[in-house]
């Protein structure tokens, strides 16, 4: 999402909604036919979206892959970066010059809508629509994802009401609850208080959604029955001998994959100029993977020659997750990465406040270019060729963009200017033929950061130190001893998947730029032992976010003509 100036607002005189709103949408069933999807494998949700049937069998084809790009972006600040906008308008950018593209995004959290965030479709004339339809309810995939995770909670807490013949130790309960809002007076709390007949008190809490392994498993699964495996896997608890409990262990894995039967199934939409988009899950990238599911892409990357796909927040988060922990997962690699900057982003990292970011000072730009460099350094150390995408904004001076594009010349790489949030396709065009000049000429030579067979605590340190710059992780015995039993346990070969803040390299939101010598602590280690990832809770990040001082939600309502107003 870009965050407009108000320069933009009043000469184009439309917000980004109202753009959406007056958008001329094909019917979903052309939108198919485009990649050649025929009617009956489509199952509409109303005119302009549909779920692609579990029946469509082009996962299974002999047909080559295409191109992969991954668009990343720099640490994200109260400026706006753009990374969905940019996404959008690289996949019409690549279909205006001709080229074969589908586009691969996330689905929207009502966290971050009704938040301080805003929503997932994009913005200016670089959308995805229905735009109301994403940013709300969309196709019910997260409320489907809620339900199953709860389910599972419920039927653990039954299961012991009922005689606990798994011998569930019920002070080692891992399963925690999840909602699909923002509610920090849920990340603690005791439930079944009242007496026997309400079950035994317990200390649990919730997460938000997107930060659920559910998610996390409908992401990477690559079937209904791979779903239903993955769900089987999941530790819900341990016995008093600290064996584990699992959710096979109480029955659960079939109805939650009968929850989560359509919810499987890749949603298909439109771009403002009709070109098709892929909006399927939505983990979040500073607490989960952050990556869109692996069965839609591998679905794009039959269909399409050119797949533009997005991975959350700054490279350090959703690029090295993307990296290592979905191609790993998927059998994918990029061909190329582009990552988003902004002049406003840059001068923030460099120290200006927001109030002055209209204002032109090429000298703290510069500062914070150090920011953007450590991000093209960290992306290239997999092996894949990159290229910066300075989305612009009407305030953005000509020495300014002039300054940025010659520091990223001094680093080997190059800055395009794109202007897709105001022109839409025809903003981007230099970017989509650069992009696809170089996924053509195979150039990556992708490779991990780290191998399966390193030790857990290795492969944190190893991301810390190589991603972040840290001098050091801290982590007490106690979580050390957690990671050790992880790795007698079989576990050792599962990918690191990071939990800290997206405002910067290290774990303290407030230290812009590019800093080193700083240690990453670790609060809490989390085994997602069907998702095939351990989480690692580090500084003071929350997986049940809060509502800003003055949230999103205060600003939407439906006005007298029944049109939703105030998202973005």
């Amino acid at each position: 999402m870009q965050v407009a100036t108000e320069g933009v607002l009043n000469m184009r005189g439309k917000s980004d909604i109202e753009i959406a709103r007056e958008a001329e949408k094909k019917p979903i069933q052309d939108v198919g036919a485009k990649l050649g999807i025929a009617p009956e494998y489509l199952l509409p949700f109303g005119h302009d979206k549909a779920k692609i049937s579990a029946s469509f069998g082009e996962l299974d084809s002999e047909k080559p892959n295409g191109k992969l790009i991954l668009v990343t972006s720099v640490n994200p600040t109260p400026a706006g970066e753009g990374k969905t906008t940019t996404t959008v308008g690289l996949g019409d950018g690549l279909n205006a010059i001709g080229k074969n593209a589908t586009i691969c995004i996330r689905e929207a959290s009502l966290g971050p809508c009704f938040g301080m965030k805003g929503g997932a479709a994009g913005g200016g004339y670089a959308q995805v629509v229905p735009m109301e339809d994403m940013n709300l309810h969309f196709t019910g995939d997260f409320h489907a994802i809620t339900a199953a995770h709860n389910l599972l909670a419920a039927m653990i807490h039954n299961h012991v009401y009922w005689g606990n013949k798994a011998e569930i130790d019920t002070r080692r309960v891992k399963w925690r609850r999840t909602l699909d809002m923002n509610d920090r007076s849920l990340r603690d709390i005791v439930t079944s208080l009242g007496g026997p007949a309400n079950g035994y008190p317990h200390q649990s809490g919730f997460d938000i959604t997107a930060a659920s392994e559910v998610m996390a498993i409908l992401c990477l699964a690559t079937d209904l029955n791979d779903l239903r495996e993955r769900l089987g896997k999941i530790v819900v608890a341990e016995r008093h001998d600290r064996s584990e409990v699992f959710c096979r262990d109480i029955k659960a894995d079939g109805a939650m994959t009968a929850l989560l039967k359509d919810a499987m199934q890749p949603n298909l939409v439109q771009t403002l100029e009709n070109n098709p988009a892929f909006v399927h899950g939505g983990p979040f990238a500073n607490i989960a993977h952050g990556c869109n599911s692996v069965i839609a892409t591998k679905m794009a990357l039959k269909l399409s020659d050119y797949v533009v796909t997005e991975a959350g927040f700054g490279a350090d988060l959703g690029a090295e997750k993307f990296m290592n922990i979905k191609c790993r997962k998927a059998g994918i690699a990029p061909d190329v990465v582009v990552i988003v900057a902004t002049v406003r982003s840059m001068k923030m990292n460099g120290g200006a406040n927001r109030e002055n970011l209209a204002h032109e000072n090429v000298d703290l730009l510069k500062k914070g270019c150090a920011n953007l460099g450590r991000h093209i350094e960290n992306v290239k150390a997999f092996g894949i060729p990159t290229v910066v995408a300075i989305n612009h904004f009407l305030t953005d001076t000509s020495e300014e963009v002039n300054a940025l594009q010659e520091y990223v010349t001094s680093l080997g790489s190059e800055a395009i200017l794109c202007k897709h949030w105001a022109k839409g396709s025809a903003g981007i065009t230099e970017l989509a033929n650069r992009v696809a000049q170089m996924a053509d000429t195979n150039m990556a030579q992708f490779s991990p950061l780290y191998p399966d067979e390193m030790p857990l605590f290795e492969k944190i340190e190893t991301i810390a130190r190589r991603i972040y710059r840290a001098d050091e992780v801290l982590a007490d015995k106690k979580i050390r001893n957690q990671l050790r039993q992880w790795q007698t346990s079989g576990y050792g070969n599962f990918p690191i998947c990071m939990a800290k803040t997206q405002y910067s390299f290290s774990t303290d939101p407030n230290l812009q730029g590019a800093p080193i010598n700083h240690s990453v602590p670790i609060r809490e280690v989390r085994l997602s032992a069907g998702a095939g990832f351990v989480v690692v809770v580090c500084g003071e990040i929350m997986t049940m976010p809060g509502l800003p001082r003055t949230p999103a939600a205060e600003s939407i309502a439906v006005n007298p003509a029944g049109h939703i107003e105030g998202l973005f």
